[in-house]
């Protein structure tokens, strides 16, 4: 197959994927159910592109990340890379493929090894997988360093000797030092200052360019998914509801739970006014999820239907998908 085809062909590829977890009741723990994490998950990411994956606490998508990342293992459903199954596959063939598989926490804080000097942290990856000589990795780290804007004179270092934004500065340099293909933003802004977050963001976008990146970017905050990404997909209980282009979706949604969350974004001159979807409710129970549509218990638009029968995802020519009987 020519290298031309292959470049047509989407990195990422995740179908049916599902992550059930078992919970037990009773003196003697039955088990009597299941909590649908992730429910049917299936999109693709292109080799260079930024897919935004939105949603409320508790929709599925930062362990949709970590499924697609292997550090889970489905219930059901398969992820492939570069047409390569992932799933399944043995621990041996796992750690090379993890060289193309990186990650970007949420918490800079607490995924970096407190009694480890930022060099080190930054050079376990390339120790590990073997990937420079002892000569090279100390002048990668100060390349990688340079790369996100610290210094080599800030190498000795531990982490609670930088401040947020540092601190996720050096997961990224991490992040980069096996020269992944794909990397897994999960939440990877939240947890900053607005300020530092626009620094982050503009960071990633440029090391994007400058390293052939292609990102899965997992947040709550629609302002910074349209910042970073080119498409977007909407999650809710477990269940993507909605994906298209970003233009697209902050235009014309079609689901009503895409506009509710649209609407939420404060408007920038308080004379300006809009017409909202205000939901009913509270998140169901991912635990007993209701019948037919997950949605139609908040929804103001529900029609009997709605309550019987869950929408099939359905997606147009253009790309836009949607899982609703009656879009908008």
């Amino acid at each position: 197959m020519s290298s031309e085809l292959n470049n047509e062909l989407p990195l990422l590829e995740v179908k049916g994927l599902k992550k059930y977890y078992p919970f037990k009741q009773g003196l003697f723990s039955n088990k009597v159910g299941y909590v649908k994490a992730v429910d049917g998950l299936s999109f693709s990411v292109n080799r260079g592109e930024t897919l935004g994956i939105v949603g409320e606490s508790g929709c599925g998508k930062s362990t949709a990340g970590q499924l697609i990342l292997q550090l889970l293992e489905p219930t059901e459903g398969e992820v492939w890379f570069e047409q390569r199954k992932l799933t399944g596959l043995d621990q041996k063939e796992l750690r090379k493929v993890r060289r193309d598989l990186q990650v970007v926490f949420q918490d800079p804080y607490a995924s970096l090894n407190p009694r480890m000097k930022i060099e080190d942290i930054i050079a376990e990856p390339l120790r590990i997988h073997g990937t420079a000589s002892k000569g090279q990795v100390r002048d990668t780290v100060i390349e990688l360093l340079e790369a996100v804007g610290l210094s080599q004179h800030q190498m000795n270092r531990y982490a609670h000797e930088f401040s947020g934004g540092q601190r996720q500065r050096i997961g990224i340099a991490r992040a980069l030092a096996l020269k992944p293909k794909l990397i897994v933003c999960d939440e990877a802004v939240s947890a900053l200052d607005v300020s530092i977050q626009a620094q982050i963001l503009n960071l990633l976008k440029r090391l994007q360019k400058e390293y052939q990146l292609t990102y899965l970017f997992i947040a709550h905050g629609l302002a910074s998914v349209k910042f970073v990404s080119e498409r977007i997909a909407v999650m809710y209980l477990g269940k993507m509801v909605e994906l298209a282009h970003r233009d697209d979706l902050f235009t014309s949604p079609k689901h009503p739970y895409t506009k509710s969350l649209l609407e939420a974004i404060p408007v920038s001159h308080p004379r300006e006014k809009k017409e909202r979807i205000i939901l009913q409710g509270d998140l169901p129970n991912p635990a007993n999820p209701p019948a037919g549509c997950s949605f139609h218990t908040r929804c103001p638009l529900a029609q009997p239907i709605c309550r019987s029968e869950a929408p099939e995802f359905r997606q147009a020519a253009s790309g836009h998908g949607v899982a609703c009987h009656f879009p908008l």
